[in-house]
């Protein structure tokens, strides 16, 4: 799914990831946005619109990461009257889990009397919920909807907007919280969203796994995202093929705790890749591994793409403690050159 390849951007731009460059102001996500989504998300990413708009090749780069919901949602937005490229200054989005069953909906966080949090859902079997942040009129589209007599469902006095017939379980709607906050996804998270900020299901903000790693990468960056175990893994199998080929590698993914990502631009582009390992010899191991596969592709690619050969020529892979850091620096040249050749565009 489209989806998928904005994480595959992401995590393949921070195995380009490195040392310090001039950076472009990095926004931190607030934790009353971060508090609205569900305990059970797979994914979740972030990024700064307002500031990436200014970098001459997040307009093609755009077209690769944003997932294809996000653009939905700008459509309608342009359709409403309202101009997303002005008006949507920050997004963040995540994969989320089918919601617990009722009885657990207001148990404890997980550690908390033996109660365990619902589900992450596996790739695949997610739903997406978004929050765009910026400046709205919710009333151009609230006419707009009328006009066109399209769908629109009431729940807790909020209208949602339903993109397709909106009886669908897939189908998505979108709604403003307010006149800076729109939500997005399907209509069962964009319920749960509104469970949580009204205290019904607990959120985000009482997650044990991935809210540490939700708060490190928060305001690191231009883009961020953390993913989960499984993501990690589907992640590194998709990057990383070339370390399959070795016995060990594929253990050692399959051991993958959790990958988190950050991506820094200004006069240049930095990243930063993690990945949180079961331990610290596995992050020895898996670097080793990696720094083989990754001489494999210098070799695949010296030819056909020598701007990508040059990147992985001067690759940092160094683990620490039972996490694995991949570095490496970019000019605006060398991130045009490689969008240009597809080759954030991931595939499942």
């Amino acid at each position: 799914m489209n989806y998928r390849r904005i994480l595959g951007t992401m995590i393949l731009a921070t195995v380009l990831a490195g040392p310090a460059v001039t950076r472009a102001h990095a926004t931190t996500l607030g934790s009353d946005v971060i508090g609205m989504f569900p305990q059970n998300i797979g994914e979740f990413a972030y990024a700064n619109l307002k500031e990436a708009r200014s970098l001459s090749w997040f307009p093609q780069l755009k077209q690769q990461m944003l997932p294809a919901r996000f653009k939905q949602f700008e459509q309608f937005l342009t359709a409403a009257g309202i101009d997303p490229n002005s008006q949507v200054e920050e997004v963040a989005w995540a994969t989320v889990g089918a919601p617990p069953p009722p009885a657990a909906q207001n148990a404890p966080a997980n550690g908390a009397n033996g109660a365990k949090q619902p589900a992450a859902p596996g790739p695949g079997s997610e739903q997406i919920l978004g929050v765009a942040l910026g400046s709205f009129r919710p009333e151009a589209a609230e006419a707009y909807f009328t006009a066109q007599k399209l769908p629109v469902v009431k729940v807790r006095n909020f209208s949602l907007y339903a993109f397709g017939g909106g009886s669908g379980p897939a189908d998505l709607f979108f709604f403003f919280l307010d006149s800076n906050t729109a939500a997005f996804g399907q209509r069962q998270q964009l319920e749960r969203l509104l469970a949580i900020r009204a205290g019904e299901e607990p959120g985000l903000l009482t997650e044990s796994t991935m809210l540490p790693l939700i708060n490190e990468a928060n305001g690191s960056g231009v883009v961020w995202a953390v993913l989960n175990s499984a993501y990690a893994q589907l992640a590194m199998q998709q990057l990383a093929p070339e370390a399959g080929q070795f016995p060990q590698a594929q253990q050692l993914v399959s051991r993958l705790r959790a990958l988190s990502i950050q991506i820094i631009a200004g006069s240049g582009v930095q990243a930063r890749f993690q990945s949180v390992c079961a331990s610290p010899d596995d992050a020895n191991t898996f670097a080793a591994l990696l720094q083989a596969g990754l001489l494999y592709k210098r070799y695949q690619v010296g030819n056909s793409n020598p701007d990508l050969a040059s990147l992985l020529d001067s690759t940092s892979i160094t683990p620490a403690g039972d996490r694995l850091n991949v570095r490496l620096t970019l000019t605006d040249d060398q991130m045009l050159s490689l969008i240009r050749r597809n080759t954030f565009a991931v595939t499942m």
